[in-house]
């Protein structure tokens, strides 16, 4: 039971925030995090902020679909959770090129509101980690016929 919580809440999860990069506040919400990003300001400069959050909205719904076909398509869902994997692994790497995700005005640096918003994408990490794992074993055991 905890291992499907965890599946189909990333899967919910993924959805929802892919849903609303569509939205003009999201895009204003990400822009500190994706203008600071190397990786992903250069593509800010060649198609624009909006088309890049709903770059981002897309590849999240369907990374977030993968990763819950994994009843019926365990190999297309373990292929999302690695996706899954990349794209927090990218969010958390805001965390070193985001200065508004710390507050360096409190002596050493703490997590800003920004920055407690990022973190918790290391649990989704450990999530798309586990749920990789639980979507292979199946497609396993689907291939053996057990």
């Amino acid at each position: 039971m905890g291992i499907s919580t965890i599946r189909y809440g990333l899967v919910v999860n993924l959805l929802e925030i892919g849903r609303i990069k569509f939205e003009d506040y999201e895009v204003e919400n990400i822009r500190p995090l994706v203008t600071s990003s190397p990786p992903l300001a250069w593509l800010i400069a060649r198609m624009g902020e909006k088309n890049v959050a709903r770059l981002l909205g897309v590849t999240e719904i369907v990374v977030g679909s993968l990763i819950g076909a994994k009843p019926f398509a365990p190999r297309a869902s373990a292929l999302g959770s690695f996706a899954a994997v990349g794209m927090f692994a990218t969010t958390l790497s805001f965390l070193a090129t985001t200065r508004e995700a710390w507050q360096e005005t409190r002596g050493e640096p703490k997590l800003s509101l920004t920055g407690q918003f990022l973190v918790k994408d290391v649990v989704l990490l450990g999530a798309s980690l586990l749920t990789a794992a639980d979507a292979l074993r199946a497609a396993e055991r689907r291939r053996l016929g057990t």
